[in-house]
């Protein structure tokens, strides 16, 4: 009996569609493919390349309608943040078409040599393991750096979004991409370990990219060491949201109500962690319940809803787990704090979580859903301690008017990125990625597009012999 994926539907837990997944038989011609087309496609120039992923951002935005609806059914996101992610995977296309040609340009170096510079060249196949909860974003903030770099891409997805998947494939072939250089492969879930050593393991595979927990990086990040591989694990986050004691508290509470429930509050990078000067917490909590209150909890279909479901079911049953644990560790439910009645869909109340101190599981744990955790200290130097007490170090955000005292305490922050009066977000003009437990690597900018790249040295003489460089 041949294997298969079933999508279901987060609003309803109704299934979706049925994929058949590919037998290793398969998987091996689609990586066969692949290596061919991608030997052709190194050859290509930028100009080229970049007509492609520009005739794929138009493509992106001609089915923006369709493609939102199928990652609302999918995992469950409003259309209106559906519809905002296909325009930024256009975005994302359009700036690696514009600029990949200057990231990657030869750099000259002056040295006794005649001439001397360096190349950057492409690695073959880029490998990529994506998750959920950008269904396309993710997808395509990868591939874009890849292919113009000159490589092919393998995409194994997230079985829940699947049709997102076939669909990516789908954009970049009616824009012309050739066949092969960029496949879905559709694994079934139990096979997944296996095909993804299989995968690493292969010498036509340069590189290996992760989106997802800490758990699938660690193994990701283990198999492509062994192999010797290039890899990006970008991970889980517990990200603090610092509002010191001159922040703008109403300006200040309603962005922290949307920035934590955006996606139903399944974003690595958005904040967990309320981390509040003393002197201003309750003022803060009062605002930021009432703004909690205010969201429109529903339909992802239908205009309005601010917050949909979770993308599964053993998500909200995980996420329902901590907040009973943390209840019984002493925290204090303000708002939500349960499973919504009366659904089939995978649906959890926005809940906010006051009281929250270390040991709790909402402090020690990254929470990947609809719960905010209030953590009141004293002073600067106690929010910077509470903010690095934890092994991940993803994105962090510090809100005060005083922006050059705000900087300096950012400073002390462990993360890959720091916000200053903005919510944590990626864009594709800046890097991208994070520290400790959250992962190694860079995506987005020019530190995105030369991960996936030979960083090649070119020493040239004239004569032979004469002023070669000092061996090593």
């Amino acid at each position: 009996m041949t294997a298969s994926i079933t999508t279901v539907n987060p609003a309803t837990g109704q299934p979706l569609a049925t994929y058949a997944a590919m037998s290793p038989e398969r998987i091996d011609a689609l990586v066969d493919a692949a290596a061919s087309a991608q030997k052709s496609w190194a050859g290509e120039d930028f100009k080229t390349r970049g007509e492609v992923l520009r005739a794929a951002a138009a493509e992106l935005r001609r089915r923006r309608d369709s493609l939102a609806l199928l990652v609302t059914r999918e995992m469950g996101k409003p259309l209106v943040e559906s519809r905002a992610e296909v325009e930024k995977c256009a975005v994302g296309l359009e700036y690696y078409a514009d600029h990949a040609a200057d990231f990657l340009a030869d750099e000259t170096y002056a040295t006794s040599a005649d001439d001397s510079w360096v190349s950057y060249e492409p690695v073959g196949i880029v490998l990529a393991i994506m998750p959920w909860n950008f269904p396309l974003w993710q997808v395509f903030r990868f591939a874009a750096p890849a292919l113009m770099a000159g490589n092919a891409a393998l995409l194994k997805h997230s079985p829940n979004t699947t049709g997102s998947a076939v669909e990516s494939e789908d954009i970049l072939r009616a824009a012309g991409l050739p066949d092969g250089l960029f496949t879905a492969l559709l694994v079934a879930e139990p096979d997944v370990p296996a095909t993804t050593e299989r995968l690493i393991a292969d010498p036509r595979i340069g590189a290996v990219t992760i989106t997802g927990s800490e758990r699938a990086g660690s193994a990701v990040g283990s198999l492509a060491g062994r192999e010797i591989k290039k890899s990006v694990l970008e991970l889980g986050g517990s990200d603090p949201f610092v509002i010191l004691a001159d922040a703008d508290l109403p300006r200040v509470a309603a962005l922290a109500a949307r920035g934590r429930f955006l996606n139903a509050g399944q974003s690595c990078i958005s904040p967990k962690r309320f981390v509040v000067d003393a002197s201003i917490v309750d003022e803060f909590t009062r605002l930021f319940v009432d703004h909690v209150g205010r969201l429109q909890v529903g339909d992802p279909e239908i205009d309005g809803t601010d917050v949909g479901p979770m993308a599964r079911r053993d998500l909200l049953d995980g996420i329902d787990r901590q907040v009973r644990a943390a209840v019984g560790q002493g925290a204090t439910v303000l708002h939500g704090g349960l499973a919504l009645e009366g659904t089939d869909g995978f649906f959890y109340a926005p809940t906010v979580l006051g009281d929250v101190r270390k040991g709790m599981s909402v402090y020690e744990e990254e929470t990947f859903g609809p719960v905010a955790a209030i953590i009141a200290v004293d002073g600067p130097d106690e929010a910077v301690a509470v903010a690095n007490d934890t092994r991940f170090g993803l994105g962090a955000s510090v809100w005060g008017t005083d922006v050059e005292a705000a900087i300096a305490v950012g400073r002390r922050i462990e993360s890959g990125a720091c916000f200053i009066n903005s919510v944590v977000a990626s864009d594709a003009r800046m890097p991208f990625g994070g520290t400790k437990r959250s992962g190694y690597g860079r995506e987005l900018a020019s530190a995105g597009i030369r991960e996936f790249v030979n960083v090649r040295t070119w020493w040239a003489m004239k004569e032979p012999g004469s002023q070669a460089p000092v061996s090593e």
